[in-house]
């Protein structure tokens, strides 16, 4: 009997032991597997986050470029900003001279018109008084015998004949000219007049006239 309670207990501890063995030896090669599970899990996550971290720089590096893109197109905006602000001043500045010299040629035409006006009013004037005067040097030259010379010194001489019934060839002679405060003066009067003077303020005042 006791030996074969010992051949039964022998045999249960035999199998015991078997199942043991089976047991660790199944679960070491399901533990080997998860390991190696895990290191693949671990790698292809590694492998992944570096691939994102390389998007990542990749795109960080964009931003900047972008970045600094805009700073430049920025930068070229301001820029052109102030050169336009330059040629709007530069327009506004030109615009006002142009405005200026308008005005200054509108001045200068009006100014001319009123002096040809005055120029014309005078020429009217002037060549009324030469008619006069070539009718009275006409009628003088052939009522007196007037004869006008140019002498020395800018001098006017006029010579009469035809005074003196009893002699009319005898000449009656004075000279004119303008002294320096542009007065008309009479001299070299021949035969003298004592009212020379008297005649030159009359011919003053007839000429002024």
């Amino acid at each position: 009997m006791v030996e074969d309670e010992l051949a039964l207990f022998d045999k249960s501890i035999n199998e015991f032991w078997n199942k043991f063995k089976s047991t660790v030896s199944d679960t070491s090669c399901q533990m080997v597997g998860l390991r190696e599970t895990y290191k693949d899990s671990i790698k292809a996550f590694a492998e992944k986050l570096s691939v994102k971290l390389k998007e990542e720089e990749r795109m960080v590096e964009m931003f900047l470029e972008y970045q600094n893109q805009i700073c430049r197109q920025n930068k070229l905006i301001q820029e052109k900003k102030e050169n336009l602000l330059k040629l709007i001043a530069e327009v506004k500045d030109k615009k006002q001279e142009v405005e200026a010299l308008t005005a200054n040629i509108q001045d200068l035409k009006e100014e001319y018109a009123r002096k040809k006006e005055t120029i014309s009013t005078a020429n009217k004037a002037n060549e009324e008084r030469l008619k006069r005067l070539q009718k009275s040097a006409d009628l003088y030259k052939d009522r007196l015998g007037l004869e006008i010379r140019k002498i020395y010194g800018d001098k006017l001489q006029f010579i009469f004949t035809d005074i003196d019934p009893k002699h009319p060839d005898r000449p009656f002679m004075f000279s004119l000219c303008l002294n320096e405060a542009r007065d008309y003066e009479v001299s070299d009067c021949a035969p003298r007049l004592e009212c020379l003077a008297e005649f030159q303020e009359k011919l003053q005042d007839a000429l002024k006239g």
